[in-house]
């Protein structure tokens, strides 16, 4: 099996055609499992595109779905809003929409998320609340923002579910629903036509059922070819950071993480406890708000204006941090940014990764944090809690990808790889033998 065709493989283990899988695809989106998972469909023109795919395309009509804030020709781009439901309809695809077109996917629709990007929970008063694929005893939240997007791939809806990654929106909700989002440094995917949270923070990345198809979908992305090698767990040096990224930590997760770092030892990776003392100066750095509070206001001033009593009051709330910062505050942290990206690529650069839990806590129940301002107070504790890990990587202008760990019958655990801007490829290698060791 060659690389070209092996992403396919892992979803159809059998060779069924194109029009069979993509209505098997579209009969999943259908049902109660993807209930709120799409803010709009395609699935008749998906059938027709299936039909006609090209068998030797790179994803050879294969579903993927595209987070609301992409631009789809001919349709609004309202990013899971109710004020930009009516906007002009897009002139053209999305960069990243019209790249996975063109490898020979199937785009059967736009998914839920939170509005405008601005919550790692996956929340949305306008839409409805997707449930996480995981759980069906209790509805529990997906992870945002990229909510609909991760359900659609865990559900079995999709092959490729296409985000964004701000503080961790690709990340939170695959560790969340059991499944591998990778999120790349950020200039290798191209933003273009898709809405943006942070200008300086936001990444164009997917989500996917494997490490090989979210290799896959980075190249398609990205318009590059991975070089992941296929050395032994034994070939890699790997870190730890022991501060902060256990800090209020549920046991099952730290049951999933010790398990894996086991198992990880046990096929011969060398692993190195570390302290990095330079996560303690974040809350400084970013005491005036942050990357996405200033340019989100900077973008959603005017609309405001005009529309603020149509947004969601959780999300006003964050993106209205934005606007008492000062000009200098704003190059300050640009400055302050960059000297303590210097230092953590210095501290780091012994390493070929770091592992971390993706995120400190499996997925509460949707009815905990709904809209609500009684539940307000446990809403943005959860959601500071599934930022605080991924985001470290944001700041850093990094990498990372999160598979799943947790063991069969437990709520899903991610495990996190990342490294510093342009470790791509040799966090994906990791990654390949990490996934390997882990589901033996």
């Amino acid at each position: 099996m060659n690389d070209l065709h092996a992403t396919r493989f892992t979803l159809l283990a059998g060779g069924s055609d194109a029009r069979t899988e993509m209505e098997r695809a579209i009969g999943i989106a259908q049902s109660p499992a993807c209930a709120h998972v799409f803010t709009r469909t395609m699935f008749d023109e998906a059938r027709q595109t299936a039909a006609a795919s090209a068998p030797d395309s790179r994803l050879s009509g294969l579903a993927f779905t595209a987070k609301d804030l992409f631009d789809v020709e001919g349709q609004p781009t309202p990013a899971g809003s109710a004020v930009l439901a009516h906007a002009p309809a897009a002139e053209a695809d999305a960069l990243a929409v019209a790249r996975l077109r063109a490898a020979g996917g199937v785009l059967t629709g736009r998914t839920n998320m939170t509005e405008f990007a601005f919550s790692g929970v996956g929340v949305n008063p306008h839409h409805g609340t997707p449930a996480n694929a995981c759980d069906t005893a209790t509805p529990r939240i997906p992870g945002g923002s990229s909510s609909g997007a991760a359900v659609s791939v865990a559900s079995g809806a999709a092959f490729i579910g296409l985000g964004s990654d701000t503080g961790g929106s690709i990340r939170i909700p695959a560790a969340l629903n059991g499944i591998v989002g990778f999120k790349n440094t950020a200039r290798l995917t191209p933003a273009e036509g898709a809405l943006p949270l942070s200008t300086t923070l936001d990444t164009v990345c997917a989500m996917t059922r494997s490490v090989r198809d979210a290799i896959t979908a980075h190249e398609i992305l990205a318009a590059r070819r991975v070089t992941a090698g296929n050395a032994s767990p034994a070939a890699y040096r790997l870190a730890v950071v022991k501060n902060v990224f256990f800090d209020s930590i549920d046991p099952p997760v730290a049951a999933a993480f010790e398990r894996s770092l086991k198992a990880l030892r046990a096929a011969g990776a060398r692993i190195v406890e570390i302290e990095l003392p330079e996560l303690a100066e974040l809350t400084t750095i970013n005491a005036t708000g942050g990357f996405s509070a200033a340019e989100s206001y900077a973008w959603h001033r005017l609309l405001l204006e005009r529309s603020g009593a149509g947004y969601d009051p959780r999300v006003v709330q964050r993106i209205l941090r934005g606007a008492t910062m000062k000009a200098h505050e704003y190059i300050d942290l640009i400055h302050a940014r960059r000297d303590w990206i210097a230092r953590v690529e210095t501290a780091l650069a012994p390493f070929d990764a770091v592992l971390s839990p993706t995120v400190p806590i499996t997925a509460p129940s949707i009815a905990s944090v709904a809209p609500g301002t009684e539940r307000d107070d446990e809403f943005f504790r959860v959601n500071a809690l599934l930022l605080r890990n991924p985001s470290i990587v944001n700041m850093l202008d990094g990498c990372a990808i999160s598979l799943p760990c947790h063991a069969d019958g437990e709520l899903p655990v991610g495990l996190m790889l990342w490294h510093a801007a342009l470790h791509d490829d040799a966090v994906l290698a990791v990654a390949l033998q990490a996934e390997r060791t882990l589901q033996k």
